[in-house]
Protein backbone atom coordinates (compact mmCIF):
# COMPACT_ATOMS: atom_id res chain seq x y z
CA UNK A 1 0.00 0.00 0.00
CA UNK A 2 1.17 3.44 -1.16
CA UNK A 3 1.88 6.17 2.10
CA UNK A 4 -1.25 8.69 1.96
CA UNK A 5 -0.35 11.83 0.59
CA UNK A 6 1.10 14.62 2.84
CA UNK A 7 -1.84 16.51 3.17
CA UNK A 8 -3.87 13.63 5.14
CA UNK A 9 -1.08 13.81 7.44
CA UNK A 10 -1.55 17.68 8.10
CA UNK A 11 -4.81 18.23 9.79
CA UNK A 12 -4.06 21.58 8.81
CA UNK A 13 -3.90 21.39 5.20
CA UNK A 14 -6.69 22.28 2.49
CA UNK A 15 -6.38 18.47 1.19
CA UNK A 16 -7.04 17.05 4.46
CA UNK A 17 -10.21 19.37 5.74
CA UNK A 18 -11.58 18.52 1.60
CA UNK A 19 -11.15 14.87 1.80
CA UNK A 20 -12.98 14.58 5.66
CA UNK A 21 -15.93 16.91 4.29
CA UNK A 22 -16.03 14.20 1.33
CA UNK A 23 -16.08 11.62 3.69
CA UNK A 24 -18.71 12.78 6.06
CA UNK A 25 -20.93 13.90 2.87
CA UNK A 26 -21.38 10.52 1.49
CA UNK A 27 -23.20 10.07 4.70
CA UNK A 28 -24.89 13.61 6.21
CA UNK A 29 -25.00 15.69 2.81
CA UNK A 30 -25.54 19.05 3.14
CA UNK A 31 -25.86 18.37 6.71
CA UNK A 32 -22.65 18.32 7.71
CA UNK A 33 -21.76 21.12 10.23
CA UNK A 34 -18.98 23.18 10.52
CA UNK A 35 -18.55 21.43 13.90
CA UNK A 36 -18.53 18.23 12.98
CA UNK A 37 -15.83 18.66 10.21
CA UNK A 38 -13.81 20.28 12.68
CA UNK A 39 -13.68 17.45 15.15
CA UNK A 40 -13.42 14.96 11.87
CA UNK A 41 -10.26 16.57 11.20
CA UNK A 42 -9.31 17.26 15.08
CA UNK A 43 -8.81 21.03 14.20
CA UNK A 44 -10.79 24.42 15.02
CA UNK A 45 -14.07 25.64 13.73
CA UNK A 46 -12.03 29.03 13.90
CA UNK A 47 -9.77 27.83 11.72
CA UNK A 48 -12.74 26.13 9.30
CA UNK A 49 -13.79 30.06 9.27
CA UNK A 50 -11.31 31.49 8.55
CA UNK A 51 -10.32 29.70 5.36
CA UNK A 52 -14.02 29.07 3.64
CA UNK A 53 -15.94 31.15 5.78
CA UNK A 54 -19.21 29.01 5.63
CA UNK A 55 -20.12 25.31 5.51
CA UNK A 56 -21.71 25.88 1.84
CA UNK A 57 -17.95 26.39 0.89
CA UNK A 58 -17.18 23.72 1.95
CA UNK A 59 -19.66 21.75 0.47
CA UNK A 60 -18.98 23.25 -2.58
CA UNK A 61 -15.14 22.31 -3.00
CA UNK A 62 -15.97 18.87 -1.45
CA UNK A 63 -18.96 18.75 -4.53
CA UNK A 64 -16.77 20.22 -6.84
CA UNK A 65 -13.84 17.30 -6.32
CA UNK A 66 -16.22 14.58 -6.38
CA UNK A 67 -17.26 15.57 -9.50
CA UNK A 68 -13.80 15.97 -11.11
CA UNK A 69 -13.35 12.32 -9.66
CA UNK A 70 -16.33 10.90 -11.30
CA UNK A 71 -15.03 11.51 -14.97
CA UNK A 72 -11.87 10.00 -12.90
CA UNK A 73 -13.75 6.72 -12.22
CA UNK A 74 -15.40 6.77 -15.55
CA UNK A 75 -12.12 6.85 -17.70
CA UNK A 76 -10.54 3.75 -16.03
CA UNK A 77 -13.31 1.46 -16.67
CA UNK A 78 -14.80 3.43 -19.92
CA UNK A 79 -12.19 5.33 -21.25
CA UNK A 80 -12.78 7.29 -24.27
CA UNK A 81 -10.60 6.92 -27.97
CA UNK A 82 -11.87 10.03 -28.91
CA UNK A 83 -14.86 9.03 -31.07
CA UNK A 84 -18.24 9.32 -30.78
CA UNK A 85 -18.99 6.28 -29.56
CA UNK A 86 -16.51 6.48 -26.97
CA UNK A 87 -16.93 9.53 -25.78
CA UNK A 88 -20.67 8.05 -25.43
CA UNK A 89 -19.82 5.29 -23.41
CA UNK A 90 -17.35 7.56 -21.04
CA UNK A 91 -20.02 10.20 -20.45
CA UNK A 92 -22.67 7.38 -20.21
CA UNK A 93 -20.26 5.98 -17.28
CA UNK A 94 -19.95 9.56 -15.59
CA UNK A 95 -23.33 9.72 -15.18
CA UNK A 96 -23.99 6.36 -13.59
CA UNK A 97 -21.29 6.89 -11.63
CA UNK A 98 -22.81 10.45 -10.08
CA UNK A 99 -26.07 8.61 -9.86
CA UNK A 100 -25.31 5.89 -7.86
CA UNK A 101 -22.54 8.31 -5.62
CA UNK A 102 -23.40 8.11 -1.95
CA UNK A 103 -23.24 12.02 -1.65
CA UNK A 104 -25.67 12.21 -4.40
CA UNK A 105 -28.57 10.53 -2.61
CA UNK A 106 -27.23 12.01 0.71
CA UNK A 107 -27.27 15.63 -0.63
CA UNK A 108 -30.89 14.63 -1.82
CA UNK A 109 -32.09 13.85 1.33
CA UNK A 110 -30.95 16.42 2.71
CA UNK A 111 -32.25 19.06 0.82
CA UNK A 112 -35.29 19.19 -0.92
CA UNK A 113 -34.01 22.16 -2.82
CA UNK A 114 -30.70 21.02 -3.85
CA UNK A 115 -31.71 18.43 -6.75
CA UNK A 116 -33.79 21.19 -8.69
CA UNK A 117 -31.02 24.19 -8.01
CA UNK A 118 -28.68 21.68 -9.66
CA UNK A 119 -30.84 21.03 -12.77
CA UNK A 120 -31.18 24.03 -13.34
CA UNK A 121 -27.83 25.97 -12.27
CA UNK A 122 -25.69 27.82 -15.37
CA UNK A 123 -23.38 28.69 -14.22
CA UNK A 124 -20.94 28.41 -10.76
CA UNK A 125 -17.97 25.96 -9.86
CA UNK A 126 -19.96 22.34 -10.46
CA UNK A 127 -21.58 23.68 -14.18
CA UNK A 128 -17.83 24.52 -14.73
CA UNK A 129 -16.47 21.64 -13.73
CA UNK A 130 -18.96 19.73 -16.32
CA UNK A 131 -18.23 21.92 -19.18
CA UNK A 132 -14.44 21.79 -18.70
CA UNK A 133 -14.48 18.24 -18.71
CA UNK A 134 -16.69 17.33 -21.46
CA UNK A 135 -15.18 20.10 -23.69
CA UNK A 136 -11.72 18.16 -23.27
CA UNK A 137 -13.28 14.57 -24.17
CA UNK A 138 -15.10 16.42 -27.43
CA UNK A 139 -11.45 18.14 -28.36
CA UNK A 140 -10.29 14.99 -30.69
CA UNK A 141 -13.54 15.44 -32.72
CA UNK A 142 -11.75 17.93 -34.41
CA UNK A 143 -8.11 17.29 -34.87
CA UNK A 144 -7.07 20.86 -35.86
CA UNK A 145 -8.32 23.47 -33.37
CA UNK A 146 -10.69 20.97 -31.07
CA UNK A 147 -14.07 22.77 -29.92
CA UNK A 148 -12.66 26.12 -30.44
CA UNK A 149 -12.45 25.54 -34.27
CA UNK A 150 -16.23 24.83 -34.43
CA UNK A 151 -18.75 26.66 -33.67
CA UNK A 152 -21.07 24.22 -33.50
CA UNK A 153 -18.93 22.40 -31.61
CA UNK A 154 -18.36 24.47 -29.10
CA UNK A 155 -21.81 24.78 -28.23
CA UNK A 156 -22.17 20.94 -27.58
CA UNK A 157 -21.01 20.87 -23.46
CA UNK A 158 -23.49 23.11 -22.78
CA UNK A 159 -25.98 21.16 -24.35
CA UNK A 160 -24.53 18.05 -23.10
CA UNK A 161 -24.70 19.18 -19.80
CA UNK A 162 -28.36 19.82 -19.70
CA UNK A 163 -29.52 16.19 -20.88
CA UNK A 164 -27.09 14.49 -18.55
CA UNK A 165 -28.21 16.29 -15.56
CA UNK A 166 -31.77 14.50 -15.83
CA UNK A 167 -30.27 10.86 -15.75
CA UNK A 168 -27.44 11.62 -13.33
CA UNK A 169 -28.57 13.42 -10.49
CA UNK A 170 -31.93 10.83 -9.89
CA UNK A 171 -30.24 9.20 -6.83
CA UNK A 172 -33.76 7.49 -6.20
CA UNK A 173 -33.78 5.06 -9.45
CA UNK A 174 -30.75 3.38 -8.19
CA UNK A 175 -31.39 0.11 -7.25
CA UNK A 176 -34.07 -0.67 -10.04
CA UNK A 177 -32.02 -1.47 -13.10
CA UNK A 178 -34.57 -1.32 -15.21
CA UNK A 179 -34.98 2.53 -14.46
CA UNK A 180 -31.35 2.96 -14.51
CA UNK A 181 -30.96 1.57 -18.22
CA UNK A 182 -33.72 2.98 -19.15
CA UNK A 183 -32.13 6.23 -17.74
CA UNK A 184 -28.77 5.45 -19.18
CA UNK A 185 -30.09 4.45 -22.79
CA UNK A 186 -31.91 7.79 -23.11
CA UNK A 187 -28.90 9.73 -22.29
CA UNK A 188 -26.58 7.61 -24.78
CA UNK A 189 -29.54 8.22 -27.48
CA UNK A 190 -29.40 11.91 -27.13
CA UNK A 191 -25.76 12.33 -26.43
CA UNK A 192 -25.42 10.46 -30.03
CA UNK A 193 -28.12 12.99 -31.95
CA UNK A 194 -26.11 16.00 -30.54
CA UNK A 195 -22.57 14.25 -31.70
CA UNK A 196 -23.48 12.93 -35.12
CA UNK A 197 -22.15 15.49 -37.57
CA UNK A 198 -18.91 14.12 -36.06
CA UNK A 199 -19.34 10.69 -35.93
CA UNK A 200 -17.32 8.36 -38.47
CA UNK A 201 -18.60 5.05 -40.42
CA UNK A 202 -17.52 1.98 -38.45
Amino acid sequence: MSPAPWHDRDPLSAGHVISTVRTLMRTDGLDVSMTTIAGACGISRNFLYSNWKTPSALHLRALTVELAHAFVVADRTHPSDGTVRGITEHLTEVVRVVRRHPTTAAVARTSRTAMPRAHTATDGPLVQVVTERVSDLLHPLVPHGGVWRDAALHSRPWKILWIARPAALCPEAVGDQEWEDTLDGAFAELLRDLLAPWATPD
